[in-house]
């Protein structure tokens, strides 16, 4: 959610933040529905001032004996035009604020301009790429004899589900179990069960609504499933007061995700990439506003050093203006490689939202013993998605026979198992 005083002393500014994500100016509307309604509670401030003032002078000439009746009756209009009033105020001040939901968070001056993916800029890259022997396969042909099973899932649940059974859900499970482990072990971390199942307020708070409302599953009693456990995590702050010392709270937490991908109709239909129900380790920040910058740089360092220990490659990519999300105002997407696609795919993305989501949340935090609060900064990312960790693993380290070995960090969490084959 945006400031208003900031928007009232830089218009500009705003109309400028949404040319960089390519979308129309609205300062000009923001600050008409907002002077509408600081016009209403002048002439409503003023009909209450009136109305008190004539309800003490009824008093006094009632207690002279005097004749009360046109003051009274003068009130009585008052009163009427009050209530108008104040019905009017409520519905200028829903649309405001309905605009102003709408309207994404102001990118930072050193976001990149640009329109989507092709103007992220590489920030840095880490491990060569393996060269085969032989033509990589994708994950769905790897998995195939190994326990994953599309047919069945379409069966159960239609497109963009998956099945995976024996070694594969054994895994899955690992990966995300030794994700914690490095969160909360060595990143100073605290590990959460949220709910899956939240409220609308909720998902406002973080961004999702009212604008993605199309993107999120929603139950027949009104609770929508997470989308990312970024929901429940950032919204343990909402409506707090934090005293600063407490700052900066890491949480993490390994859940299912549910997104329904409205829009993406013929995207990576095709294997595990992009599915309806996928499990993701996430990590949330919640830090003084000075910390942000330097949060940002640590949370994303945390989501690497899974990638390094499983010794998979990837780059860093600084997205540019048209391709951040609603919420950041800056973000990094980390992307692995995938030697089946033969190209990089996102794997995670950390972002820093400022106080954009705080505002929503009302999420403050003020030094012990003094009077004024300020909004915390929140940061999330994710450490990592565990399906599309998978995927990696199997395109990375595949052998000819079909066989998979695991990365020596893993090993542990499979009891002690070195490769994954069709035979057992």
């Amino acid at each position: 959610m945006l400031d208003l005083k900031w928007l009232r002393d830089q218009p500009e500014a705003l109309d400028d933040a949404l040319r960089r994500r390519g979308l129309p100016a609205t300062a000009a509307e923001l600050l008409d529905r907002d002077a509408a309604v600081r016009a209403l509670q002048t002439e409503l401030q003023q009909a209450q001032a009136r109305r008190n003032a004539l309800s003490k002078a009824i008093g006094k000439v009632q207690a002279q004996g005097g004749d009360a009746a046109p003051l009274i009756a003068e009130v009585g209009a008052l009163k009427a035009s009050i209530q108008a009033a104040e019905e009017a105020l409520r519905e200028r001040t829903a649309a405001l604020h309905e605009l102003l939901a709408t309207v994404p968070n102001p990118l930072v001056p050193d976001v990149p301009d640009g329109t989507d993916e092709r103007d992220n800029v590489l920030l840095r890259s880490w491990g060569e790429p393996r060269r085969f022997e032989f033509v990589p396969k994708e994950h769905d042909v790897l998995g195939a004899p190994l326990g994953m099973d599309f047919e069945r899932a379409a069966y159960l649940s239609g497109a963009r589900f998956v099945v995976l059974s024996g070694a594969l859900a054994r895994l899955e499970r690992a990966l995300a179990t030794f994700m914690l482990d490095v969160q909360t072990g060595e990143h100073g971390y605290t590990e959460v069960a949220p709910p899956l199942l939240v409220r609308d307020h909720v998902l406002f708070g973080t961004g999702q609504l009212p604008k993605f409302a199309e993107e999120q599953f929603r139950t027949t009693t009104d609770y929508w499933l997470i989308a990312t456990a970024e929901v429940s995590l950032t919204n343990l702050v909402a409506g707090v007061i934090l005293d600063e010392a407490q700052l900066p709270l890491r949480y993490t937490a390994w859940t299912p995700c549910f997104r329904a991908e409205a829009g993406a109709a013929g995207k990576d239909t095709k294997g595990m990439i992009r599915q309806h129900q996928f499990s993701k380790v996430e990590l949330v920040s919640i830090v003084r506003p000075e910390d942000s910058d330097a949060e940002h740089e640590r949370m994303t360092a945390c989501a690497e050093e899974i990638l390094r220990r499983l010794e998979l490659p990837y780059r860093v990519m600084l997205l540019c203006g048209g391709d951040t999300g609603f919420a950041a105002r800056k973000t990094y997407d980390i992307e692995v490689w995938l030697p089946g696609q033969g190209r990089y795919r996102e794997i995670s993305s950390c972002s820093n939202c400022g106080d954009f989501q705080a505002r929503r949340m009302r999420a403050r935090c003020r030094v012990k013993g003094e009077r004024e609060t300020r909004f915390v900064h929140t940061l999330n990312g994710s450490g990592l998605a565990v399906g599309r960790t998978l995927i990696a693993l199997l395109e990375n380290w595949q052998q000819a026979d079909g066989s998979v070995l695991l990365p020596r960090a893993i090993q542990p969490y499979m009891g002690g198992l070195e490769r994954l084959s069709a035979d057992g």
